[in-house]
């Protein structure tokens, strides 16, 4: 599996000021953009062909995976080693492709976005607004693949535990066991807490096969608007088509950087671990608690 697709078109509004001029998912948490912790956490898996969905305003995902020759030069003629060390990911032997999402029709639309870059070969969906793991050290993706080899399946999606109050922002699995990796029987969206299937949410992680273009072609308009990816999944799952869920380990929360309080918080996670910085940010913490 070598395609990864990572819709980042969304407009951040919970985020504003913040994104007004600039894509949520080129926030920094701790030293990188969000979105540069996703691509790195592909690529470790065997990942080396990347699709954008982008839309209006986020020219700047594309100019940080491009390479920035004058600035390369700048720092290696000052001999700023150190600085030209953070700038690894530009040599990455990976393609990265960019189309556009032209309406703003939700997650299933932008997925469909994606079908002629897809073609007939099984592919990853990761949110370009979500973290898995501290630092993104998170295997999950290699852990689904196995799991979609061994099962056959046409679509494997990551699950976390939430917490009961969480639930209705989800879209939430009905499982057929406590496995780690299980059959889902159904999976609905945003429910209320006492309607919920369980408190297993769906982790902005995903592998389909181009079923889901068939499901999603079938999906009408539905919660806000938009064509949700959601209901393509209970469609396959409707037509008898294998979908299993992988639980996230416990080490692996998934920071969705969906507002500021999340954002602030993974911020805070992130440069806590700082190899640089980490111990003298943690020590000036205490001094703040203290006063």
């Amino acid at each position: 599996m070598k395609n990864a697709v990572i819709p980042v078109a969304g407009l951040g509004t919970r985020l504003l000021p913040a994104t007004k001029s600039q894509p949520k998912e080129m926030l920094p948490v701790g030293r990188k953009p969000i979105v540069q912790y996703i691509v790195e956490e592909l690529i470790r898996v065997g990942i080396d062909e990347f699709l954008f969905i982008t839309g209006p305003g986020k020219t700047s995902i594309e100019n940080h995976f491009d390479i920035n020759h004058e600035l390369v030069q700048s720092l290696r003629e000052k001999g700023k080693e150190e600085q030209l060390a953070e700038l690894e990911f530009d040599r990455f032997h990976v393609q990265y492709y960019y189309t556009r999402q032209r309406q703003l029709l939700g997650l299933g639309h932008a997925i469909l976005c994606a079908r002629s870059f897809v073609g007939q070969e099984p592919f990853v969906v990761a949110l370009g607004d979500s973290l898995i793991g501290l630092n993104a050290q998170s295997d999950i993706v290699q852990r689904m693949q196995r799991c979609f080899e061994a099962h056959a399946c046409t679509a494997v999606i990551a699950f976390e535990e939430v917490p009961e109050h969480e639930i209705p922002q989800y879209g939430i699995a009905r499982p057929k066991s406590n496995d780690v990796f299980f059959e889902v029987l159904d999976i609905v969206e945003k429910p209320e807490r006492e309607e919920a299937p369980s408190n297993l949410a769906v982790a902005a992680r995903y592998i389909f096969t181009p079923k889901i273009f068939e499901a999603l072609d079938r999906t009408g308009v539905g919660k806000g608007g938009e064509i949700q990816l959601t209901d393509a999944i209970k469609l396959l799952i409707e037509d008898g088509e294998r979908v299993y869920g992988v639980r996230l380990n416990s080490n692996e929360h998934r920071y969705d950087i969906g507002n500021f309080e999340s954002y602030f918080r993974a911020f805070i996670e992130f440069a806590l671990v700082d190899e640089k910085y980490g111990a003298s940010l943690r020590e000036y913490i205490d001094t703040l608690k203290g006063s």
